[in-house]
């Protein structure tokens, strides 16, 4: 049996088809030539915080890496202000063409139960590119303050509970929401006096007003260098570099317990995948030189290389554990 074939009408509506397509493919064929290859213009990584501060270091040293090896300068701009709520938002509103990035901190978790309104969807407006690194956060006593322990602090928490008071950057920064944490685990109460950024609490520790202080390990190394202060514990799974001879938390009979401050580069959502992954790699490339362990070395934390799934997750898990604590101990921000 013979294909029958098509009629005069049938032929010419399929050649005139053809033709289109063909026509389509040529006018597209220039325009798919013209696109440049990533990155052709220079990098934005955005942070929340004010130039000098252990994120804004290790963003700039992970950013000069990343120019190294794309060939593009890596530009950090600083916005601080509202938790980092005014740097996260800026970056969910950016184009997703890779241009604009975020090194992101435990806020962008805990921000989503602090805040209400939500102020955004990290698992939704984000999209996690690679885990950078983490910090612990450190509990020390002023000089003068008769605590020498963490043995010391836990015998007089528990002896007056809601007496001993501690000092944070603020209502609902990582210390504090670390403090919160260690307070179930051990069973004490103490006292939040709450101050407005690291260096202001700080001072009053140093100055007898308050006897503790909860802050990250780079902002306390000069004054334990001077002998103004003495770091209790870290809360952390490792001892810190800059304080070795320092216990983690779990050496002093806290085993499994930490909080530290985990730093992170995510984009904008809809940024391509193809982007998303090479920037990972690039990410993992610049964890592995000298330059970024050594600047991470020297703000008292560690590289944590790991897949883009992994740092997916723990922003879930970390989001999921600061909305227990903020609703169980009713945490407002400052």
């Amino acid at each position: 049996m013979t294909s029958r074939l098509p009629s005069a009408p049938q032929a010419s509506r399929r050649a005139w088809l053809t033709t289109a397509a063909a026509l389509a493919a040529t006018a597209a064929a220039p325009h798919a030539l013209a696109q440049p290859a990533y990155p052709a213009r220079p990098i934005r990584i955005v942070v929340g915080y004010a130039a000098g501060g252990a994120v804004d270091a290790v963003a700039r040293a992970v950013g000069q890496a990343l120019s190294q090896s794309l060939g593009q300068p890596v530009i950090v701009d600083n916005k601080p202000g509202a938790g980092t709520n005014i740097a996260v938002k800026s970056v969910i509103a950016a184009e997703a063409d890779g241009y604009t990035l975020m090194m992101a901190a435990n806020a962008l978790a805990a921000n989503m139960s602090l805040y209400q309104p939500m102020p955004f969807d990290a698992e939704k407006d984000l999209v996690a590119i690679s885990l950078v690194g983490r910090v612990p956060v450190v509990l020390a006593a002023g000089a003068n303050a008769g605590i020498g322990s963490l043995k010391a602090l836990l015998q007089a928490a528990k002896a007056k509970p809601g007496v001993l008071a501690y000092a944070s950057p603020g209502n609902g920064s990582t210390p504090h929401m670390a403090i919160e944490f260690f307070e179930r685990e051990a069973g004490i109460q103490l006292q939040h006096v709450p101050y407005r950024g690291g260096a202001a609490a700080l001072t009053d520790v140093i100055g007898g007003q308050v006897p503790l202080v909860a802050v990250n390990a780079l902002e306390v190394q000069p004054h334990v260098k001077s002998g103004k202060l003495k770091v209790l514990a870290a809360l952390s799974a490792n001892r810190t570099s800059i304080f070795p001879d320092v216990p983690t938390i779990a050496e002093s009979g806290f085993p499994g317990f930490e909080a530290a401050v985990w730093y992170g580069l995510v984009a904008p959502a809809a940024t391509p995948k193809a982007i998303v992954a090479r920037l990972h790699d690039e990410v993992q490339k610049a964890l592995q030189t000298k330059e970024v362990r050594e600047r991470m070395t020297a703000v008292g934390g560690e590289v944590l290389p790991g897949s883009a799934d992994q740092f997916t997750q723990l922003i879930r898990s970390e989001r999921r554990r600061y909305e227990k604590l903020v609703r169980e101990a009713n945490i407002k921000p400052d």
